[in-house]
This record gives structure tokens, C-alpha cells and sequence, in this order.
């Protein structure tokens, strides 16, 4: 027979989810035909057939998550798939079971007696759940049935998929990884004419104080204890979507005036609703964007994702009363964030790129 493995679809992830299968057991398939379409991290892809052939297996229904390497369709013949790496599947099942066997030693931690240990097993109870109630912190049954009544009342737990499954991996990566430090201002915008959407002007002051603070696009290297600063700038703009967040990329900014932003900002948002996004077009970023004050929040503390080094974000403008020259007048004031790395940038850093950021806001264009 002649298997073809989940290949490595960019950045090392882990999984894919099939989204959608193009092809049926006893279909006759063609080389690079449509094969099956599959979510990861954070786009939807489709992978194409390696070889031409008659399918007679699929490793997986809609909705299964699959991990890179394992088998995902097989083919009449004796071929073996070339384009995946031998002892990738190994690999990965010794991953599996030692994450198996660490859930187990936690749960054997948990002081409980056999039969107790039993109930929870037969109730579909983790014992690391529940909060014992018996003398040095020995589990009860009563223990177990409270537990058991209390996720049947919430009913089944749901799991992560896709963009919000990638999220969570993400997010547990930064708060394990980074050191932020935060730094809020505001920025009269009083002078824009049209702040209904800020966005391109945003961009503009971003690309400006890269220019003058470089040392926040960058990327750091925690294992080399290295940075790498970076001439180029590609934009991670945060996007919330109602699969979850996701970080979609405008590369080449750093010589972009406000014609071509507004430009590349309308084709993001066309591919955006279409969700027509190529795995190269979700990576790659060296700084991020977010606006978050579309919605509403005026300040924030944005999470900073590995290897990237800062993140900007935007609140919901408001006017306001200040004093200027012994006059109260109001302004139009837009609220901004900035989360740095403090292993790799500095508070003076930090400060001098906002410093730009607010400066190059408050032109009138």
C-alpha cells in the first residue's frame, strides 16, 4: 500500500484539522488534483494529491484533528510516500504517549483510594479536577459524584479548532516566554479630518518610529540569547475573527507611503472576508498591530508573540477637556499601548518609539 502522511505545512506545526475531504474511498485521483482541505494554525489550505491513484483509505473524518506525519490517505500499490520524513510518525507517537503517561502520573498523584479511583474512571472524572475534601487531602466519592454532577450540568467541554485552538497554544507560549512591559500615552489626532478609521495613519507612525527605534522590529532568539533587528518591516495586524484571533501579515512597509497602506490594507480586508489567506501570508511578521479600540477599551496590556519583540495597540478615541496654553479646549485624543520584550528592548527604547509614533499622529497629514 502507499501512504501519504500529513506533510509539514510551514512553521513546524503540530496538527491540521480536515476541513473537508475532495476526494472518497474508491475515487481515482490524479497527481496534484484536490485531495482533501485541511485548517491549521491559522489558515485554511488545500493539499493536493502526491500521486495518481485509486484511494482505498482515509485516516480521518471532518472535524478529526490530525498530527503532522501521521497517515492521512492510502493508495493502491507499494510506494511508499516519499515526501514525508522516515521516523517522523515515531517521533511523534513517543510525544503522545509521554504527554499520555504525564496526564496519568497526574492523575496517580491525586491520594485516593482503588475504589475511589474507580468511580472517577467509570464517571469520566479527571481526579486532578476535583478539590478532595477527606483528611490530608484524600479524595472521597462524594468528591467524585459532586464533580461528576457539575460537568453534567455544563455539559460535554468543547474543543479548541483551527484559529482559536492555535490561540491558546500561543498565548501559553508568551506568558511562558516573554517578559512585557507596557507603556500608555494618548495622541491628539485633532487635525486628522477623517479618523472613522484610523488604521492607515497608524500604520504610517508605526513604519516611522521602526525608522526611528529600530530595536523594536525585531525578532528574539531566546535559545542563542540573540536578536536579530530588522530593516524590512512586515506588520502583523491583529484580527479578530469569529473563529478567534489571528495575526495577518502586509509585507515590504517600511518604504510604503499613506496611498499604497490604504491600498494593501483594502486587499487584506478582501481576503479577510474571504479567508483566501496562503500559509506565507500568516507568518513572518516583525512587529504587530492592534487596534482594538474599533470595538471599544481605551488602553491595554497586548500580548507579544515569540520572536517578535513589541506590539502596538490602539484604543477607542474620545474627546476630551485638556488645558493647553492656560485654555481648556477640546481635543480628539486616541489612546495607545505598547508591550516590549524587556529581555531584548529597553524602557528608553519602548519610549522613544512612542514618543515618534505620537508625534507622527498628530500631523495634520
Amino acid at each position: 500500500m502507499n501512504i501519504f502522511h500529513l506533510p509539514d505545512l510551514g512553521e513546524g506545526l503540530p496538527d491540521a484539522e480536515i476541513v473537508e475531504w475532495h476526494v472518497n474511498v474508491g475515487d481515482t485521483v490524479s497527481l496534484n488534483g484536490p485531495l482533501v482541505s485541511v485548517e491549521t494554525a491559522k489558515a485554511i489550505l488545500d493539499i493536493p494529491s502526491p500521486a495518481s491513484g485509486k484511494v482505498t483509505h482515509l485516516y480521518g473524518a471532518i472535524n478529526d484533528i490530525v498530527k503532522t506525519g501521521d497517515p492521512l490517505v492510502e493508495f493502491e500499490g507499494e510506494q511508499q510516500d516519499a515526501g514525508t520524513v522516515v521516523g517522523e510518525v515515531e517521533i511523534n507517537d513517543t510525544i503522545i504517549e509521554e504527554s499520555s503517561s504525564s496526564k496519568k502520573s497526574a492523575s496517580f498523584n491525586a491520594k485516593a483510594t482503588p475504589a475511589v479511583r474507580a468511580l472517577a474512571h467509570r464517571m469520566a472524572v479527571d481526579l486532578a479536577m476535583v478539590t478532595p475534601s477527606g483528611h490530608d487531602g484524600l479524595i472521597q466519592s462524594d468528591d467524585v459524584r459532586r464533580v461528576a454532577r457539575i460537568l453534567a450540568d455544563v455539559g460535554p467541554i468543547e474543543p479548541l479548532r483551527g484559529v482559536r485552538r492555535a490561540m491558546a497554544r500561543n498565548m501559553s507560549q508568551a506568558h511562558a516566554e516573554v517578559a512585557p512591559a507596557t507603556v500608555v500615552d494618548d495622541a491628539d489626532i485633532s487635525l486628522i479630518k477623517n479618523t472613522a478609521d484610523i488604521t492607515p495613519r497608524l500604520i504610517r507612525a508605526l513604519i516611522t518610529a521602526c525608522k526611528k527605534e529600530p530595536a523594536l522590529n525585531a525578532w528574539y532568539d531566546s535559545h542563542a540569547v540573540g536578536r536579530r533587528v530588522l530593516k524590512s518591516v512586515h506588520l502583523g495586524l491583529a484580527v479578530d475573527a469569529p473563529q478567534g484571533l489571528f495575526v495577518a501579515v502586509m509585507r515590504d512597509l517600511d518604504n510604503s507611503d499613506l496611498d499604497n497602506i490604504k491600498a494593501k490594507l483594502a486587499e487584506l480586508k478582501n481576503k479577510i472576508e474571504k479567508r483566501s489567506f496562503s500559509a506565507d501570508e500568516l507568518r513572518g511578521y516583525t512587529i504587530t498591530l492592534s487596534n482594538y479600540g474599533s470595538i471599544a477599551g481605551r488602553y491595554a496590556m497586548p500580548v507579544i508573540l515569540p520572536p517578535t519583540v513589541a506590539i502596538i495597540g490602539a484604543g477607542k478615541a474620545r474627546e476630551e477637556a485638556v488645558v493647553q496654553k492656560g485654555q481648556v479646549v477640546i481635543k480628539n485624543r486616541l489612546p495607545l499601548s505598547i508591550t516590549v520584550d524587556h529581555r531584548v528592548v529597553t524602557g528608553g527604547e519602548a519610549t522613544r518609539f512612542l514618543k515618534t509614533l505620537i508625534l507622527d499622529l498628530q500631523q495634520a497629514t
